[in-house]
């Protein structure tokens, strides 16, 4: 979902309420799994370092860093669509809140 709605973003237009809001549950889902990912993967980090399984803790540690170079990557495209995209179009002061709005959470 999120790839159509960047396509609808670009395209220079004012985005709808359900399109605004498109993009923002896309993004938030996107952002939500890794989230998850990530707490799982804090969570058997911390045992296994509970446990001296040293090994584990680094292959975890290497896994859980790309989870979060992955989460860096999603929030960069969402600001990024939304300071070259979606705020030049927005043409309500609504839309424009959305969009501030968005990008602080």
């Amino acid at each position: 979902m999120v790839e159509a709605m960047k396509g609808v973003a670009k395209l220079g237009e004012e985005l709808t309420v359900e399109e605004r809001n498109l993009v923002s549950i896309g993004y938030k889902n996107a952002i939500g799994a890794k989230r998850v990912s990530w707490r799982i993967l804090f969570s058997f980090e911390d045992k296994e370092e509970g446990n001296g399984h040293e090994l584990n803790v680094k292959r975890i540690k290497d896994y859980r860093m790309r989870v979060e170079d992955e989460i860096s990557n999603i929030c960069y495209d969402i600001f990024s669509l939304i300071d070259k995209h979606l705020l030049p179009s927005s043409t309500t002061g609504e839309s424009t809140v959305f969009y501030y709005k968005t990008s602080l959470e």
